[in-house]
């Protein structure tokens, strides 16, 4: 499932939001960016931190979520690279609306706020890509909303699956992930969730090993998601 960002010396020509820049821009950009590694199960940031930095991630997966004052966990998104985290905060200057981990180890850019606001005012188009995110992010709650109202447990799990397949086109798609993450995602109890995996699996859709789910039927999953077929 790893994605790598365009080889080379300008990683960020591959990210929407850096992607309309000039070259000496971008390099501009990665002079005043910080690299940074997550291990898988690392937390980037936590909900109410002070939203400090734009993450670029190059490499790896990362889980935003909300918790509960129970404790209990709503996975949002599933970022991966060319994507970005933390625009909303650099925005608005707030604290971070939500936390992220490491669901894969992750390779990632560390922009600053006073970086970031000098190259929007230097570059103000760059305010386009920043609300085409900020566009999808809101297209995707809406989304999990109305899911969570016309999908049964099962079709929400078929759909976090396919979610996390990306664009893949292969037969057979792995992803690494345990049923408690899943569980989060698809907003339902482990059990719950375990028994759709099991039903899926006794109809040949997918197969788990141990950590992994090996998907073999990404249409029959989109199908029982309501997703129309590619």
């Amino acid at each position: 499932m790893e994605i790598r960002l365009a080889d080379g010396g300008d990683p960020l020509s591959g990210v929407t939001m850096f992607a309309g820049l000039e070259p000496e821009v971008r390099q501009r950009v990665l002079a005043a960016a910080v690299p940074r590694t997550f291990k898988r199960g690392q937390l980037l940031f936590v909900e109410n931190d002070p939203g400090d930095s734009l993450i670029v991630l190059k490499r790896g997966a990362v889980a935003v979520f909300r918790t509960s004052t129970s404790g209990e966990r709503a996975v949002l998104s599933v970022v991966r690279p060319p994507d970005v985290l933390g625009e909303v905060s650099l925005l608005d200057g707030s604290a971070r609306s939500a936390s992220a981990e490491a669901i894969e180890s992750c390779q990632a850019l560390a922009l600053s706020r006073g970086a970031f606001m000098e190259l929007v005012h230097a570059n103000p188009r760059i305010l386009d890509a920043v609300m085409r995110s900020l566009g999808g992010l809101i297209r995707r709650l809406t989304e999990q909303n109305a899911d969570h109202v016309f999908l049964d447990l099962p079709g929400r799990v078929a759909k976090t699956l396919v979610r996390l397949a990306g664009e893949s086109m292969a037969p057979m798609v792995t992803i690494e992930l345990n049923q408690s993450q899943l569980a989060e995602m698809a907003g339902g109890s482990r059990q719950s969730v375990n028994q759709a995996i099991g039903s899926f699996a006794g109809r040949g859709w997918l197969r788990t090993e141990g950590r992994r789910i090996v998907i073999s039927d990404l249409i029959a999953l989109r199908r029982r998601a309501g997703m129309p077929d590619r």
